[in-house]
């Protein structure tokens, strides 16, 4: 088969693909139901500023699943001193920390695994980057050498996360 007639192949099976996969829904009024609700416990009104919340319920790569939610009233995040966050930040601002996340997500536990990816490094720089996620709270080591992602952290990590990225 040349060239051409592969592309040509090709071509006519992404469009059977494109055919075949679901359209995206509607947004109707319905899907903010999450937001209908913080709305009417805590409204935006003259006297009261309203709430932030983020939950979640995920299964991850091992199975495992989480159930988690938190909100703070908007007052309290405004007034809160947010440089107290940039550890946490920092931590999440290396991409092999990411990768590391990840990994762990999905089921590498131990830090020999961990070093063994491609791109993340020396066994030192490994676990320099596991010792700022731990520092930071997003692993933690319940036993010598294996890491886990805190059953707290694993939601709000996917939270920002999705929030990172481009709003489109």
């Amino acid at each position: 088969m040349d060239l051409e007639e592969r592309v040509t192949a090709l071509e006519r099976r992404l469009a059977e693909l494109v055919e075949g996969a679901p359209a995206a829904p509607p947004v109707a009024e319905s899907d903010f139901w999450a937001l209908d609700a913080l709305k009417a416990r805590h409204p935006v009104t003259e006297e009261t500023d309203g709430a932030v919340l983020f939950t979640g319920a995920v299964r991850v790569p091992t199975g495992h699943r989480y159930e988690w939610q938190y909100g703070l009233l908007t007052e309290t995040v405004l007034d809160d001193d947010w440089s107290e966050a940039a550890a946490s930040f920092a931590a999440l601002g290396h991409p092999v920390r990411l990768t590391l996340l990840r990994e762990v997500l999905a089921g590498l536990r131990t830090a020999a695994e961990l070093a063994g990816l491609d791109g993340v490094g020396t066994t030192g720089q490994v676990y320099h980057h596991l010792r700022q996620l731990t520092g930071a709270g997003w692993l933690h080591s319940p036993e010598r050498g294996r890491y886990e992602i805190p059953a707290g952290r694993v939601v709000p990590l996917l939270v920002v996360l999705t929030a990172a990225r481009p709003v489109t």
